[in-house]
C-alpha cells in the first residue's frame, strides 16, 4: 500500500532534475535578454576600428587644462549627417596657454593627399581663417599634426560663432589660403566631401 506513494516521491525528484537546469538558462527577466558573455553593447552604431561615437567624448579631461575634440566625415548639404564608415579624427589641446598646443590624428584619409588643419570663423569664405598645421596622408590613410601656434584667442570677436566657439576643420591644404604678410586666411575651394569637421566648438583662452 505505500508502493504508489514512494513512486510518486521518486518520480517527483526525477521531475525536479529536468527542471532545473532550463530555469538556470532562463534569461535575465528585468532586461529581456539573454546574458551572453564578452559580447559588447549594441549602441545601434558599428564600431570601425575604434571609432568612437562623439557623444561624450568632446570637451575637458576631467580638471585638467587638456581637451579633446572629435572630426568626422560628413555626407554634406542639406544634413551634414556623420557617415559612419567615414575617416575621422582626434585632436588633444589645451585649453588656455600662451599659445594653442595641439595634436592631430587622422584616420581613413585619402593616401597621398595633403591635409591642413584650420580655425574656420564663419560666414563664408572664412575670411580670418588660421592655419594650424598640415600632413600628409600616408599608405594606411593616416595623418599627423601637432603644432603650438599663436592664435589668440578662439573664437575671433568677428566669427559668426562668437562667443559659442570655434569651428575646428581638417581640409585639403589645397583649398585654403593660409595667412601670410599683406594677405588674410580665407578658404579658396570646396570639397566638403573630402573634410573631417568639428563635433563640437572649441574654446582657447590665450594667456598672453
Amino acid at each position: 500500500m505505500y508502493k504508489p506513494l514512494n513512486i510518486m516521491i521518486l518520480s517527483i525528484v526525477f521531475l525536479s532534475f529536468l527542471v532545473m537546469p532550463a530555469i538556470a538558462q532562463k534569461p535575465d527577466m528585468e532586461t529581456g535578454k539573454p546574458d551572453f558573455a564578452g559580447k559588447p553593447e549594441q549602441t545601434g552604431k558599428p564600431d570601425f576600428e575604434g571609432k568612437p561615437d562623439s557623444a561624450g567624448k568632446n570637451g575637458q579631461a576631467g580638471k585638467s587644462n587638456i581637451a579633446h575634440l572629435y572630426f568626422y566625415e560628413k555626407t554634406g548639404g542639406p544634413d551634414w549627417e556623420i557617415l559612419d564608415d567615414g575617416a575621422w579624427g582626434k585632436m588633444k589641446y589645451n585649453l588656455t596657454g600662451p599659445v594653442f598646443d595641439f595634436v592631430f590624428n587622422g584616420h581613413g584619409l585619402e593616401t597621398g593627399s595633403t591635409y591642413t588643419l584650420i580655425y574656420y570663423p564663419d560666414p563664408w569664405p572664412g575670411d580670418g581663417l588660421i592655419c594650424l598645421g598640415s600632413g600628409l596622408a600616408n599608405q594606411d590613410g593616416d595623418v599627423h599634426i601637432m603644432g603650438s601656434v599663436d592664435t589668440g584667442d578662439l573664437p575671433k570677436e568677428d566669427d559668426g560663432n562668437y562667443p559659442d566657439g570655434a569651428k575646428i576643420w581638417l581640409v585639403l591644404t589645397s583649398d585654403a589660403q593660409c595667412p601670410s604678410e599683406g594677405v588674410s586666411g580665407s578658404m579658396t575651394g570646396w570639397n566638403p566631401t573630402e573634410y573631417l569637421f568639428e563635433s563640437d566648438l572649441v574654446t582657447f583662452d590665450d594667456l598672453n
